[in-house]
């Protein structure tokens, strides 16, 4: 049992060395700290639901890593270190520099974002005030609201619980949006980050994965 502890410990502190924390700054003068975790040229960024942070992916952010994906995890303003700037509820400017930030770095050839719950909110609305070709893909788990979505851009992914209070609503903004989309339902009620935790980990993970690749 010790030795399978100290095994997870140094797993657990290799990936820490390898996250960067960067940060970066928002339209209205917020400034956004993040983990940057290089590894191919399809870039992943991660936006949290409304009771966690930038480190709670845990093990779906590092499948993403050995996949290859670098990642991008932010803390949106008034999370950890990020300052909320003159607007303290404009989020998706958070990701809207976040994408701004990864266009920067010239190893980064597409950018994708995964938003869930409030993150999903912020992912929607970031996608329409975005420009156009900045976002490849995008991913809605259990968005809390999802702002215009028949104004949302590049090709999406909705996912929710089947039997959460979220997913009628997420049908509706799916049957808005443009193509091409997708929308999966994965059985139980937990809400979106929350699905990590239950036995659908693995198959909201392959969903995921699989969207990525296309």
């Amino acid at each position: 049992m010790k030795k399978l502890l100290l095994i997870v410990n140094l797993v657990l502190f290799s990936v820490n060395l390898s996250a960067n924390e960067v940060h970066f700054s928002t339209k209205d003068n917020a400034t956004i700290y993040a983990h940057l975790q290089k590894r191919g040229s399809h870039a992943v960024l991660l936006a949290h639901g409304a009771i966690f942070n930038k480190e709670s992916w845990g093990v779906f952010e590092q499948q993403l890593l050995d996949n290859n994906y670098t990642v991008l995890a932010i803390d949106f303003r008034g999370y950890g270190k990020s300052t909320k700037g003159s607007q303290s509820s404009a989020l998706y400017q958070d990701i809207l520099a976040g994408i701004h930030f990864l266009k920067t770095q010239s190893d980064i050839s597409e950018i994708s974002v995964l938003g869930a719950s409030m993150g999903g909110s912020a992912t929607a609305k970031a996608s329409v005030f975005s420009e156009p070709g900045s976002i490849n893909q995008l991913i809605l788990l259990s968005p809390a609201s999802v702002y215009q979505a028949e104004k949302l851009k590049g090709d999406l992914l909705f996912i929710a619980s089947a039997d959460e209070y979220l997913a009628k609503g997420l049908k509706v903004a799916y049957n808005k949006a443009p193509k091409p989309k997708m929308l999966k339902l994965i059985p139980g009620s937990a809400h979106a980050q929350h699905i990590f935790k239950t036995s659908q980990a693995d198959a909201l993970t392959n969903i995921i994965l699989d969207f990525l690749k296309k």
